[in-house]
């Protein structure tokens, strides 16, 4: 048999497929790198599109919140002119109240009694004043109590005025409450 070397041909082809691999490796790093590169690109792309839908978002919502102040100021300004409206209403409908009042108390005043301070809280009256003796005091809280407009007069106070010389005057100060009605009240409550 003759005999051949093979050894050179299996050298050449070791060596072709050596640079075939590395060809190959070569490819597969240059198409690897090139798919990184790409979705690189498309998640940097996407981040950017989420971002800009974000800063949209957040744009509106602080149009809204804008929006949201706004209403939550006219529901504030609403009610104070709701309540300044009931308030004139409430004045409105008491006026004719006032000088029915003002009346009664005139007409409950016996002779030797007088006022000197009247103040009214919400529908008590407090009453100041000075009279001849008790008795013309207990005159006056009956008229009270026997009043339409007027009811439950509660004494507070009696004192009898002293003079510049320590002896009593003929005169002696009180305060009282009364609480104000209205006749015919009672019927429309019912």
């Amino acid at each position: 048999m003759a005999r051949i070397n093979l050894l050179p041909w299996r050298e050449q082809l070791r060596e072709e497929r050596k640079k075939r691999f590395l060809l190959a490796l070569a490819g597969v790093m240059v198409g690897g790198i090139g798919i990184i590169l790409l979705a690189d690109q498309y998640y940097s792309h996407a981040i950017d599109r989420q971002n800009a839908r974000n800063a949209y978002i957040q744009k509106e919502i602080a149009v809204l919140d804008e929006r949201i102040k706004q209403i939550a100021e006219l529901k504030a300004r609403r009610k104070q002119l709701v309540e300044r409206m009931k308030i004139i209403q409430d004045l409105q409908a008491n006026r004719p109240i006032i000088g029915h009042l003002f009346d009664q108390l005139a007409r409950t005043l016996p002779d030797g009694v007088y006022f000197t301070d009247v103040k009214m809280t919400d529908k008590t009256i407090a009453v100041s004043g000075a009279a001849e003796s008790n008795n013309r005091v207990s005159d006056l809280m009956r008229n009270m109590e026997a009043s339409p407009w007027l009811s439950a007069p509660s004494l507070t106070e009696v004192k009898a005025k002293q003079g510049a010389d320590q002896q009593p005057q003929q005169s002696n100060s009180f305060q009282l409450s009364v609480r104000q009605t209205v006749p015919g009240a009672e019927g429309k409550a019912k």
